[in-house]
């Protein structure tokens, strides 16, 4: 399982938005988005 695949699947088992999510770790939801698609990697501190 990709690291995207892990993030959306522990934000939608957390009932969140990529909205919220971004909220929270401070970064954008296309941010967000993109992690989950596979096109970028979270940096460490996110």
């Amino acid at each position: 399982m990709s690291i995207g695949s892990r993030i959306s699947m522990l934000r939608r088992e957390l009932d969140m938005t990529q909205i919220e999510l971004a909220e929270r770790t401070g970064v954008s939801f296309q941010a967000v988005s993109s992690w989950e698609r596979d096109e970028h990697s979270p940096e460490l501190a996110n």
